[in-house]
């Protein structure tokens, strides 16, 4: 029989299986219709000799799904589902009808505390980016009118209503669950709105994506406390919960962290964890775990620690002090973690990869990057947008993550893909998976090239190793170069209800 794709020869990598041999991939109409060892042919055919044929990578942690100059890196990186978990967007169905037809990769978002906030606050708030919370917040604040009430203020009762009523409403328009960023807005998010959040989780058996309320290794903030406000309710409530790039939050208390979800889970109850492979972050100065009073003692760092995205300058306290009055959503990077502390919480068995992919901006004027033709190297923004998943397989190779390259493949395809599935969203029992009927997301790397060349100077350098990558049977990276002008990426989402 013939298929519309071959893959031949390949090394095929299935954790999911356990398949780890020498294979044929048959593709039709966007679905693997076989896994085989007998000669197959197609209308297109790809020699995988000497590469790993694997499910295409999922990211859980993605602020540029559905930005074409963030998918082109990203798709260059193996990535084939981009998400937006932590920030969320809101209104859904906008954001979902904006991407429809658009989208080279599969795309998919949470319902947003932040957004869901600044619409309660603010009723002259105006979405720009048909509610992407980041892109609004970050790109076009003077356009969206925003105030960032949505940090700082304290609900009252009724407010508190508004805002779970903008949640719910969001789950029934099919997000994937409900985005937290507690982190972002310590002093004015209350505790009762981390539980409604859970408990609509429960309720629409979803799960919660947070970036918990403190980043921090001391007393009384810690990390660890931030993390057991939301595991507490998810306790009474259920839903599953996803602790977003846990290391930069738990810092030197990670391994704790990490034993307090294993044994969650051993309860039954599901938790992950989620890491990125870099010891520095990026975010908005305005960041309020930022501050000095919390960076400096809570976190380890030095003001310099934190480096201007634009111009890849570290930071002065009167430079500080000038952004944080006239322009707090500027981008800048900062370190976190330790770098010994990143690469054990990797190589931990039930951790998985995230990005938290940030936003581009142009070298020449800070304006963001969002075309599809954007040039790679004329971009400023944080490194792991481009190079998070080729970094990583880089680590597994050269023993900084000692762990077995079927693990690693895991962490970034059926791990996620599994939990994803268990929390609401039946159509990702059919991705991270290399095997007949499921969907045709595939990832071909080289395992000994396999690389990341984005850096702290140069951030969107897409990586290298990775010379195919498909989507949906269509092919969207060939021999090292993205496909323009195909939009074979499907919605990620849960079931719309009334």
């Amino acid at each position: 029989m013939a298929y519309d794709l071959v893959i031949l020869n390949g090394r095929v990598i299935d954790p999911d299986s356990g398949l780890d041999a020498i294979r044929n991939v048959g593709i039709r109409g966007g679905t693997i219709a076989a896994v085989t060892e007998k000669s197959i042919s197609g209308i297109e055919s790809i020699d995988a000799t000497g590469l790993v044929v694997a499910p295409g990578f999922i990211d859980m942690h993605h602020h540029n799904s559905a930005v074409p100059f963030g998918e082109k890196v990203a798709l260059r990186d193996g990535v084939t589902s981009p998400l937006e978990l932590e920030a969320g967007v809101s209104p859904v169905a906008d954001w979902y009808n904006r991407c429809e037809g658009k989208c080279r990769s599969n795309y998919g978002a949470t319902v947003g505390t932040i957004a869901a906030r600044e619409r309660t606050f603010n009723p002259a708030y105006q979405t720009v980016f048909a509610g992407d919370t980041v892109y609004d917040l970050m790109a076009a604040p003077k356009q969206s009118n925003s105030t960032g009430k949505w940090s700082t203020q304290v609900p009252t009762a009724d407010e508190i209503t508004k805002i779970g009523g903008y949640l719910e409403q969001g789950l029934k328009e099919g997000a994937i669950g409900i985005g937290h960023c507690a982190g972002y807005m310590v002093g004015g998010s209350t505790t009762q709105e981390s539980i409604i959040a859970q408990e609509l989780s429960g309720k629409f058996g979803r799960g919660v994506y947070i970036h918990a309320r403190f980043s921090s290794q001391m007393p009384p903030t810690s990390g660890l406390l931030g993390f057991l406000e939301q595991m507490a309710a998810q306790e009474v409530y259920g839903g599953g919960l996803l602790l977003m790039h846990m290391t930069a939050q738990a810092l030197a208390e990670s391994q704790r962290a990490l034993d307090l979800f294993d044994a969650a889970r051993a309860k039954g109850i599901s938790i992950l964890g989620e890491i990125y492979p870099y010891d520095f972050g990026g975010t908005i100065v305005g960041a309020d775990y930022l501050h000095p009073d919390n960076y400096g003692p809570n976190m380890g760092r030095k003001i310099s620690d934190i480096i201007e995205t634009a111009t890849v300058t570290p930071l002065t306290q009167e430079r500080y002090d000038e952004l944080i009055k006239t322009a707090p959503t500027t981008n800048v990077m900062f370190y976190n973690a330790t770098w010994e502390t990143v690469c054990q919480s990797l190589a931990h068995p039930t951790t998985v990869v995230g990005s938290d992919a940030f936003p581009y901006v142009m070298k020449s004027d800070g304006s963001p990057a969002l075309e599809w033709d954007v040039p790679f190297e004329d971009v400023n923004g944080h490194p792991r947008g481009a190079g998070t998943h080729a970094k990583f397989l880089k680590m597994v190779r050269e023993k900084q993550v000692d762990i077995p390259l079927p693990l690693a493949i895991a962490k970034m395809t059926s791990m996620i893909a599994d939990f994803l599935a268990e929390n609401g969203i039946e159509q990702m029992k059919r991705k991270g998976r290399v095997q007949e009927d499921t969907d045709a997301d595939i990832v071909l790397f080289d395992p000994e090239t396999v690389t990341d060349n984005s850096t702290m100077k140069d951030g969107g350098l897409p990586s290298t190793g990775i010379p195919w990558v498909v989507v949906n049977g269509t092919v969207v990276v060939r021999d090292s170069e993205n496909v323009n002008d195909v939009f074979p990426g499907q919605p990620i989402r849960a079931a719309v209800s009334g």
